[in-house]
């Protein structure tokens, strides 16, 4: 084991996979001579050199059609972008192209590639630059998303992506660069697609949550234990494909549920989350699913706006308290 920061790991998974298969290489904005927006792939120019550490230019659409053809052709490309924000530009690439091209060629064709930046919340950098862009891209056939809390499962579930044929988004968190955890050093070691993990056990309510907000779900959780409410916090780790029976199996043993998530309210996955508990586990349920999300506006600049924008701990503990009929 060794205690690395989630950019670290995620750079140690690539690069494992980079000497592993030579059919995989790394584009995107600022990711060789600038060692990355956020330091992701620092060194990995110098590794590997110009032919498979490629900068660039800010042409989203561009070098995302690219590489999704490089991909039909025999290579394993991951994509970065500077933020999630900015593949929007690259969403007819996305939508029309990887997720489709397997189903409409018949199964000829497959689609090897790894999309991956910075998602959601950061810290005052504006409405255009703080989506939480899961959403859009879980709602779409063929695709996968991936959207890590930890070190360790960020490097696990990115080699996963890597060795996956299917387009696979991975989602990380902007906050969450610097947090520290240990890693297994053993690169065969792989976290798979598709599986939850419990953050904490718990009897008395089940939050669900990925990425950042597991964070701060498992700051809700403290904060409930002091009132003596046992919260058990479901990573899902892997929102397209979902583990259902992982929500299934802590809801039958909680029997209330909430779901906190960066996205906005309407919709999303968070709407989906609620649907399959309800559908799956309705006669475990003793209280209505409750979600503690961003509120229905742009992301405000100012810094104060921001923060009662974004889902805090105490958001989560308000609805945790009305599902156990506490307020």
């Amino acid at each position: 084991m060794s205690i690395l920061r989630f950019r670290e790991a995620v750079r140690a998974a690539m690069v494992e996979e980079m000497e592993r298969d030579e059919r995989v290489y790394l584009v995107g904005e600022e990711v060789g001579h600038y060692q990355g927006a956020y330091k992701v792939t620092e060194g990995m120019l110098e590794r590997f050199g110009a032919r498979r550490v490629i900068d660039a230019p800010i042409t989203e659409s561009g070098f995302t059609g690219i590489a999704i053809g490089a991909a039909i052709v025999g290579l394993r490309p991951i994509v970065e972008y500077m933020t999630w924000n900015f593949s929007a530009v690259a969403f007819d690439q996305i939508l029309n192209n990887a997720a489709k091209l397997r189903q409409m060629s018949g199964g000829q064709l497959s689609v090897p590639l790894v999309l991956r930046a910075p998602n959601a919340s950061a810290r005052q950098v504006g409405a255009q630059h703080s989506h939480a862009m899961e959403h859009f891209y879980a709602h779409i056939p063929g695709l996968k998303v991936l959207a890590p809390a930890t070190p360790a499962d960020a490097k696990g579930l990115l080699k996963s992506a890597i060795r996956d044929d299917n387009p696979v988004l991975f989602m990380e968190s902007e906050t969450l660069y610097n947090v520290k955890g240990e890693v297994p050093d053993d690169p065969e070691v792989l976290v798979p697609m598709g599986v939850a993990s419990i953050a904490r056990e718990g009897t008395d309510v089940t939050i669900v949550a990925w990425s950042r907000m597991v964070h701060v779900a498992l700051e809700a959780a403290a904060v409930l234990a002091e009132e003596s409410i046992s919260a058990e916090v479901v990573d899902l780790r892997s929102l397209r494909p979902l583990d259902e029976d992982a929500l299934v199996r802590s809801v039958s043993k909680t029997h209330r549920a909430v779901v906190a998530h960066e996205g906005w309210p309407y919709g999303g996955v968070g709407a989906e989350i609620v649907d399959r508990i309800q559908r799956l586990a309705f006669d475990e349920l003793d209280a209505p699913v409750l979600r503690a999300t961003t509120l229905d506006f742009p992301m405000p600049y100012n810094a104060k706006l921001e923060q009662y924008v974004i889902p805090q701990a105490s958001r989560i503990i308000e609805n945790v308290h009305r599902v156990l009929y506490r307020s």
